[in-house]
């Protein structure tokens, strides 16, 4: 049974601090919406989405502010996002950053979803609020980008431009607030929200780097996704794909077992998503493959059999069914985002 929509409840700080931020009693504010304040303690507890729809409504209604949830920018902090705050901090650059977004945004809220694109202008990072053509989706746009675009200035830098910004929302009586926050023209009433940045910008590193720190953030969350969605089931096969891989490359039984249901079962709810267990291990493979070459610390020969790998010559074929290129090879030139 799919489990409801919900946000990781830290996330609820954040929006405390911006109603309180535009006037508002945050204890007043919790106390008509229903939320409890001991809940925004435990970092494993999760609120329900419609609770989102209602505090921001809640707040629409009471700020005179069109642009007030910009502000968010001002009020987040690493640890209201959990694991993912703290995996943004050491990611070595922005595109990385936002591709870990992209992959475990479900953490955050299940009914957000974020895509990166890249572009011949540069790279685009698409948000979608997940509510349709419901006015409060502007809202809640505006809120999350904002403080993913501060997230972007906090590792690169205050100075941070986009390059272009488009909007869903109708242009408004005054449309300076947008512009000044992103530092750039809004293509406001367009079909998408999106952020452009530079491709050199997005692909440069950053001083906040921690490859091996990353690394582990990323095993950390591909464990949340699983625990959190018992019915992603890519999720939990890519969780117990990390658990076993250093044991050698594991059998489809095996992992099946691990996840309590038959191999055929496996292999079915694979399939309903058109994809196979040899492709889910293969996604595992390379994404991993390409987070240790980063780490100049790893020998090649090491990342071999951290892979589950028996022969550096097999592990040299695959990477280059997988990228095109060797794994020497892959390290003498710019790292792809991962």
């Amino acid at each position: 049974m799919q489990k409801p929509e919900s946000t990781l409840a830290t996330v609820w700080l954040i929006v405390l601090r911006l109603a309180e931020t535009q006037g508002l009693d945050p204890e007043i504010f919790m106390r008509e919406i229903g939320l409890s304040r001991a809940v925004l303690s435990d970092v494993r507890a999760r609120l329900p989405s419609r609770l989102t729809d209602i505090a921001f409504a809640y707040l629409a209604e009471r700020i005179s502010d069109p642009a007030f949830a910009l502000r968010a920018a001002r009020c987040w902090h690493p640890s209201n996002l959990g694991t993912m705050g703290y995996a943004w901090l050491s990611s070595r650059t922005l595109h990385t950053g936002l591709k870990r977004i992209e992959r475990f945004s479900r953490i955050l809220g299940s009914r957000f979803s974020y895509q990166c694109q890249q572009e011949e202008a540069g790279l685009r990072l698409i948000f979608d609020h997940g509510r349709g053509d419901a006015e409060i989706g502007h809202t809640l746009s505006d809120f999350s980008m904002a403080i993913l675009f501060d997230m972007c200035r906090t590792n690169a830098g205050r100075q941070l431009a986009a390059k272009a910004v488009e909007l869903r929302r109708q242009s408004p009586a005054d449309p300076s607030p947008w512009a000044d926050f992103y530092a750039c023209e809004i293509a406001f009433g367009s079909v998408r929200d999106s952020i452009l940045l530079d491709a050199g910008i997005a692909n440069a590193p950053l001083p906040t780097a921690n490859i091996p720190l990353a690394n582990t953030f990323d095993a950390i969350l591909t464990e949340q996704l699983a625990a959190f969605f018992d019915d992603d089931i890519v999720s939990r096969c890519k969780a117990c794909l990390l658990r076993q891989l250093t044991s050698g490359e594991p059998a489809a039984q095996a992992v099946a077992r691990e996840l309590g249901m038959s191999q055929r079962s496996l292999q079915r709810r694979l399939g309903e998503l058109h994809l196979t267990y040899q492709g889910v291990l293969d996604e595992t493979r390379h994404e991993l493959a390409r987070r240790y070459l980063d780490d100049a610390a790893k020998s090649i020969t090491e990342i071999t059999f951290l892979l589950g790998f028996s022969e550096q010559s097999a592990f040299t074929r695959a990477f280059r069914r997988w990228s095109g290129m060797s794994p020497s090879g892959y390290r003498g030139v710019a790292p792809a985002p991962v």
